[in-house]
């Protein structure tokens, strides 16, 4: 039929070509096929809830209130000592500027203080309960499980073009332990994959057959690529819910650098069982494998100051916690009926699916009912960190999208006002950053008033003196220090905490540990005007109507070519060069007490440089700065997924090709068991790139031909539809 496009048929669930499985227990047919992608389908309703409409009156009822209910006392000690905190502060601050009338760039400068002054001060006094409760922790008594589980979890394990080598080396590290613990036939694992390169997909093909070979009947494993990544990571949970949720009872989800240690995992799974009102526990994650200065300063500061700030958060948001994406097990059932995410209105940045889904899955579940916990006591549970400024400005560009789009969730109706604190947070530590620039330059237009603009005698309204910006100095001074304290209180909590754990102090060492903490202020002194203008940047790109787009991050290099950290930090550079002549025209004085601004705009690019560089990090790690307990004695799960991975990067790299595959009828049989469903297509709905793939194939006049005509996406699309591989293989040799 030359010059003629025939569409493919629509083809469903090739995986059922093969012969059934044999006779063993539900969900066990991956281990009794290794080649067989996905379970049979147990097809469940997920309504995508309604933000506008809610009627309390159908929120169920908690089983057990006096357990599942939050403390008011609790709620009331730190938000009311955070609200008298700042109201001390502001006060303060006025009668530092009070003194002669205040002019209205005081007046400016009085209210952006008041905003960032009150955003420390929660932190501070959450950090103070914090500090009490890991105290109290050592006190406590660690508690032996008993017996197997009674229930079924689904482990999730979504992927977005990573590297299979990592993602499926730490299944197996995790996978291994749950068998070693006698919990293994409670676990099924699912790789959702959402990978577009076809390349990569073929490579976690490869590195699935691995696993499946090295496990045996130690788990069941399954995969699954969808076709079109709709609403991303979102939506692939969602689709594993309306096609295999209902056959477990719980689901932890993942992430592509997620490490839990077995024992933690079957805590969560028990935790879930002995509690009916919980849909949600979520995990603190401490971060590991950190190379570079930024992933190791972030190590750092998680495992010291971590531990206070988490269980400071748990202690007074109770019932109504937060949910953040990964390391966190749920209710199945729960999570379909009450968290379906709807689409915001618009388009994006701001409308379109929701990015930040955690944060709002997490208040839909508290408003049907659900108990949203923090197991701040859990430790075992593991993540890595993005390796520069650059990969942490690219994370933060979606997540700060993300969060701005709560701005049209936080009015939604029946939600907890606990759940729009949390909503109102994550929009908060992105605001913080342009409310922080405008303090730095209110107070610098108030110090170049003073110096060069004269002072007006003859107003409309007769008075004595003119009016003149004035403060008084040392109520100036003994604010500054107030602001300090409570500044870097949760750090010095955080700190005391850390070198009163005996394990933890003898792994680091004390004098180790005080020198990271002064090391990690400083750093973070220089970093962080850095991010005050990425972020800043970030807002105004989503004010301008650009979309982050979903791009795979980086885990490992963090080195950027110098020309490139010059190119993405030049107006950061410029901004501080302005900022200094500004400061300069009114005194060195002024210079002095900007300098934490000015000296990290100024040294952007080396600061940027270095601290993403894995050589440099290596020695930082090598003189024992930055250094952390699991970075002395490694968890045995990641030590395990360590010693895997270089199996998977032996699978990965002698994965075949699409060539092979189209060529090879064994391979192309494994492949196609592989291949998820195909969904029935609407007639005369045409996919524009299967109809590219098709033309490029019956122009071919080889496969090889066929293939290099194509563009990544057409190859992605053919390897994930069999008629049109099918059609690839037939072109004659």
């Amino acid at each position: 039929m030359d010059g003629v496009i025939a569409f493919p048929a629509v083809e469903t669930a090739q995986p059922a070509d093969l012969p059934p499985p044999a006779s063993r227990v539900p969900g066990d047919e991956a281990t009794a096929h290794p080649t067989r992608g996905t379970p049979p389908e147990t097809p469940s309703d997920m309504p995508t809830q309604s933000l506008w409409r809610f009627r309390r009156r159908d929120r169920r009822k908690f089983v057990d209130p006096r357990r599942s209910r939050s403390s008011w006392i609790r709620r009331i000690g730190i938000l009311g000592s955070a609200f008298l905190l700042a109201a001390v502060a502001v006060f303060e601050m006025e009668q530092v500027l009070i003194v002669g009338g205040l002019t209205p760039i005081e007046i400016a400068v009085l209210v952006l203080f008041a905003l960032n002054f009150g955003w420390i001060a929660l932190a501070f006094t959450s950090a103070i309960a914090g500090y009490g409760v890991v105290m109290a922790r050592r006190y406590r008594q660690k508690r032996t499980p008993p017996g197997p589980l009674g229930g079924r979890t689904a482990m999730l394990m979504p992927t977005y073009n990573e590297d299979p080598s990592r993602v499926f080396a730490a299944v197996e590290a995790m996978a291994v332990g749950l068998d070693e613990l006698h919990q293994g036939p409670a676990f099924d694992w699912f790789i959702l994959s959402d990978t577009t390169d076809p390349d990569v997909a073929l490579a976690e093909e490869a590195a699935l057959l691995a696993l499946r070979g090295r496990l045996g009947d130690r788990a069941r494993i399954y995969y699954r690529r969808r076709r079109k990544n709709v609403a991303r990571k979102s939506g692939n949970v969602a689709d594993f819910c309306t096609r295999w949720g209902a056959a477990y009872d719980h689901m932890l989800v993942l992430d592509a650098d997620s490490l839990i240690a077995p024992e933690t995992i079957v805590e969560l799974a028990r935790r879930m069982e002995e509690d009916p009102d919980a849909g949600l526990i979520q995990t603190i994650p401490a971060l590991v494998n950190g190379t570079t200065i930024v992933a190791r300063l972030q190590q750092f500061a998680g495992r010291v100051y971590g531990p206070v700030v988490g269980a400071g958060l748990a202690f007074w948001t109770g019932s109504e916690g937060n949910y953040w994406g990964h390391n966190a097990i749920i209710r199945t059932r729960a999570f379909m009926e009450a968290a379906g995410l709807p689409h915001l209105p618009g388009k994006p940045p701001f409308g379109g699916h929701i990015l930040s889904h955690d944060f709002v899955e997490a208040a839909l579940l508290r408003r049907a009912g659900w108990t949203v916990r923090i197991a701040e006591d859990l430790a075992g549970s593991y993540e890595e960190s993005p390796p520069s400024l650059i990969d942490l400005a690219v994370r933060d560009r979606r997540w700060c999208q993300g969060n701005l789009q709560h701005t049209l969730v936080l009015p939604a109706r029946g939600l907890h006002w606990v759940s729009r604190i949390h909503l109102l947070t994550g929009i908060g530590s992105y605001l913080a950053s342009p409310l922080w620039l405008m303090l730095i330059l209110a107070g610098l237009a108030l110090s170049l008033q003073a110096h060069f603009i004269r002072p007006e005698y003859f107003t409309e309204e007769f008075q004595l003196f003119p009016t003149w910006p004035v403060i008084d100095a040392e109520r100036a001074l003994r604010l500054f220090g107030l602001t300090m304290v409570i500044l870097f209180g949760p750090k010095l909590l955080g700190l005391i905490s850390f070198l009163r754990t005996r394990d933890d102090r003898r792994k680091v060492g004390g004098f180790r540990t005080i020198a990271s903490f002064v090391f990690e202020i400083i750093v973070s002194a220089l970093i962080a005007p850095i991010m005050m203008l990425v972020h800043t940047g970030a807002i105004l790109s989503i004010l301008l109507g650009r979309d982050s787009g979903w791009k795979p991050q980086r885990r490992d290099d963090g080195g950027v070519p110098i020309k490139s950290l010059i190119v993405r930090h030049r107006w950061h550079f410029l901004i501080g060069v302005a900022l200094l002549f500004a400061a300069w025209l009114d005194s060195l004085v002024l210079v002095a007490w900007m300098s934490p601004a000015i000296l990290g705009l100024l040294l952007v690019v080396p600061v940027s440089g270095m601290t993403g560089s894995n050589t440099i990090g290596r020695f930082i790690r090598r003189i024992g700065l930055l250094r952390t307990p699991e970075e002395v004695d490694p968890p045995a799960v990641a030590i395990a997924a360590a010693a895997a991975r270089p199996v998977y990067e032996q699978a990965v790299a002698e994965a075949p090709d699409l060539v092979a595959i189209a060529r090879d009828e064994n391979l192309r049989a494994v492949h196609l068991a592989l291949t998820d469903a195909v969904p029935p297509r609407p007639r005369g709905k045409i996919d524009p790139l299967e109809a590219q793939a098709i033309a490029k194939i019956e122009e071919a006049g080889t496969i090889e031909e066929a293939v290099s005509f194509m563009t990544p996406a057409e190859r992605a699309m053919v390897m994930a539809t069999p008629t049109l591989l099918r059609r690839l293989s037939s072109i004659p040799a």
